[in-house]
């Protein structure tokens, strides 16, 4: 009984919070951002810690 219980109060909680977020903002499909967001597309610049250095010409 307990795994039901705590199933239901589980799914309960995720309903209401799909709930609330819904009345806050209601969804737009225009504004949705991609299914498969893996990133902006954009080049990293400025402080990009795995971006490497420039080698210098002539070595």
């Amino acid at each position: 009984m307990t795994r039901h219980l705590t199933a239901a109060i589980a799914v309960l909680g995720v309903a209401t919070l799909i709930g609330l977020d819904s009345l806050e903002t209601p969804p737009n499909p225009y504004k949705a951002p991609k299914l498969l967001a893996l990133g902006s597309g954009t080049a990293p610049a400025g402080g990009f810690c795995g971006a490497l250095p420039d080698r210098p010409q002539g070595n």
